[in-house]
């Protein structure tokens, strides 16, 4: 066994009197609430409401849990129905073991948005760019908490970086393993950093910059995919097709289709209007700040 290596976390749950602790459950809590400050600070910093995007936030969090435990039963059914199954089909709603996919929280979250956009008579569009740096960010952030569950790993590897996992959860004494959690953890974050760049340097208005987000975290998520071998209670159930599996194919649609819009809404160059003019402060109470150069 190399000299380094990533240990895998002991216990992943904690209990306070007879209240589970889960760390799983705490990565997410910390992520979204990371998010929710970031955009709200970018938010206010373009000239929009104060509170805003808290509002917008609650519908997009609870539609964004369900789509993204909603996606990942659908795509790995034989885990909890069929022949096959490793787990009864009550544990499907057991979102703190882990399985939550950003394809459907992302998809089924932003319908929650829209809903409250449309509400408050906020463009949507506006929102994604506002948000897009805060999503990276906090999938960084939650992508943590898929190693105190010992699970996104890849193929055994001799790196100094290795992890290792328990046999309970497919892992094999001695053999050490890509740690695509943590691959995909700094992709992400790295991923926010440039968005930020990205909204400064150029003009990227209208969902463009949503649009890339969309298309750098797909580009990194296919490749980061292929390295996955983690099964599910010791039996590979991840659904694949022409050899790639379900989530690779995902990332080439929406890469594909970010790249679509980004050409589709090339020479949108007009900053957007981010609050209704009904709402719309005087420039006393916002400071002029619809004109900041350096949003963070």
């Amino acid at each position: 066994m190399p000299l380094a290596s990533i240990p895998s976390p002991a216990q992943g749950v904690w209990y306070l009197g007879f209240i589970p602790i889960r760390a799983y459950a705490l990565c997410f809590i910390v992520a979204i609430g990371f998010a929710v400050w970031l955009s709200d600070r970018r938010w206010r910093d373009r000239g929009g409401e104060k509170g805003a995007i808290g509002d917008i936030a609650v519908p997009g969090v609870i539609f964004g849990l369900v789509g993204a435990r909603l996606y990942h039963v659908i795509t790995d059914w034989q885990t909890y129905f069929g022949p096959r199954a490793v787990k009864e089909p009550y544990q499907a709603l057991f979102i703190w073991e882990g399985g939550l996919s950003i394809w459907g929280a992302v998809a089924l979250g932003a319908v929650g948005v829209w809903l409250a956009c449309r509400r408050r008579g906020l463009s949507l569009s506006a929102v994604a760019d506002t948000v897009a740096p805060a999503l990276a960010f906090g999938q960084a952030i939650a992508r943590w908490g898929n190693w105190f569950n010992q699970e996104l790993y890849g193929g055994p590897t001799t790196l100094p970086w290795g992890l290792e996992i328990d046999q309970a959860h497919g892992g094999a004494p001695g053999v050490l393993y890509h740690p695509t959690f943590l691959y995909e953890s700094l992709w992400d974050a790295a991923l926010g950093f440039a968005l930020i760049l990205a909204g400064r340097r150029f003009t990227l208005h209208h969902g463009r910059l949503f649009a890339v987000y969309v298309a750098g975290y797909t580009f990194g998520r296919f490749w980061i995919e292929g390295l996955r071998i983690d099964p599910v209670g010791g039996v590979d159930h991840a659904a694949t097709f022409l050899e790639l599996r379900i989530n690779q194919w995902t990332s080439l649609v929406l890469f594909a289709g970010a790249l679509v819009y980004l050409w589709v809404t090339r020479g949108k160059d007009a900053e957007q209007v981010v609050v209704p003019a009904a709402h719309k402060p005087s420039d006393e109470e916002n400071g002029d700040r619809s004109r900041s150069p350096d949003l963070p």
